[in-house]
């Protein structure tokens, strides 16, 4: 799995990475769906990586995810950022997964 982050995006992200202790995951959010099937897409910032995480490269940042949700998603993403609307967007060369992929903060149990 690769993404690319469009300019838009990674200057959004940036600030939120450059003391490198935060990590960015391409998280397949199943919370409140009742089946993974049903899960959405998010963008979370997390301290580290669990057991069931695997790091892929992306551009300009590597990114976290789960391999068992990998089926969900096409091999190459884009995300993009609209500042009109303050938001984020996913997208493969083949659909859109989202307009609204949500960034979800560092928990405060985690800082």
């Amino acid at each position: 799995m690769h993404i690319t982050f469009t300019e838009s995006a990674a200057g959004r992200l940036e600030p939120l990475l450059q003391d490198g202790t935060a990590k960015l995951k391409l998280l397949h959010d199943t919370e409140g769906c009742g089946c993974v099937m049903s899960g959405v897409p998010a963008l979370q910032l997390v301290r580290e990586a669990t057991v069931d995480d695997k790091e892929a490269a992306g551009d300009p940042f590597p990114f976290l995810y789960e391999p068992r949700h990998e089926v969900f998603y096409e091999p190459q993403l884009k995300v993009d950022f609209n500042p009109a609307s303050n938001s984020f967007s996913l997208r493969s060369d083949n659909q859109t997964y989202t307009t609204q992929l949500r960034l979800i903060p560092l928990q405060s149990t985690e800082r």
